[in-house]
């Protein structure tokens, strides 16, 4: 799925370690203070107020996010979800891939009654292009490596790339990187991964094929991507289309 559900052995902490080092992505290190907190650092300098921002106001609509205890510059320390991974629970056995789906769909379905906080601006130094907008708040990052499975439900980390949006981008985000897992002939869970995307794809109550092809797009193009996975994207996103289109002639 995505780098930052593993921590690389070559990764440089910065000077000042403040915990154990919990994940690191391609932009930000995440370090448990203690049992209760974690913090997030960007490692560029990027500035986190945004983040913050927006993690505000998707907590202020009960959607099960970590909630920012405080902020500064680019550090966020928020409140730990302790529990294994959506992607985790599915390796090991303790979920179906059915139930996986529908947590999944659930997610998005929830997220997507926020609605975008109307003065909320994507920072200048945004990994990703700018987007036009849309009229809720999306993830585009929400796989089953940014799904704590917390002992009161499912949580959702990792906010980088989230911003305002359509639903169907965030469906269509979501489908093309599961797809990548399901065409990498050399994966181990490849055929799992597409189990995954049809359970998905049928439980979700958003078609993501209007906006699949820029979903590939902005796939094609994000930093996270390593040595070879930017080559899945067409395959991956010609599954979603294919998979789509016989839904709709059952």
């Amino acid at each position: 799925m995505s780098p930052a559900d593993v921590v690389p052995p070559d990764a440089a902490p910065p000077a000042e370690v403040p915990g154990p080092l919990l994940a690191s992505g391609t932009s930000a290190d995440v370090y448990a203070l203690d049992d209760e907190r974690v913090l997030r650092r960007y490692r560029a300098g990027r500035d986190a107020t945004p983040e913050v921002e927006l993690l505000r106001h998707v907590r202020a609509h009960d959607f099960p996010a970590p909630d920012v205890l405080d902020a500064s510059g680019s550090d966020i320390v928020m409140r730990r979800l302790h529990g294994p991974t959506l992607l985790q629970a599915l390796g090991a056995g303790e979920i179906s891939i059915a139930d996986a789906a529908h947590t999944l769909a659930a997610l998005h379905h929830r997220l997507h009654l926020v609605p975008a906080p109307p003065s909320w601006a994507v920072p200048a130094d945004h990994d990703w292009p700018q987007l036009d907008g849309g009229p809720v708040v999306v993830h585009l990052d929400l796989h089953p490596g940014n799904v704590i499975l917390t002992e009161s439900g499912p949580g959702v980390v990792d906010w980088a790339n989230a911003r305002a949006g359509t639903a169907e981008l965030d469906v269509a985000l979501t489908a093309v990187l599961v797809a990548e897992v399901a065409v990498d002939a050399g994966g181990d869970y490849s055929q799992a991964a597409r189990a995954l995307l049809a359970a998905f794809l049928h439980a979700s109550d958003v078609s993501p094929l209007a906006a699949l092809d820029d979903a590939a797009a902005l796939r094609s193009v994000a930093p996270v991507l390593l040595p070879g996975e930017r080559e899945l994207v067409p395959e991956a996103a010609a599954l979603v289309r294919a998979l789509l289109e016989l839904t709709a002639r059952l």
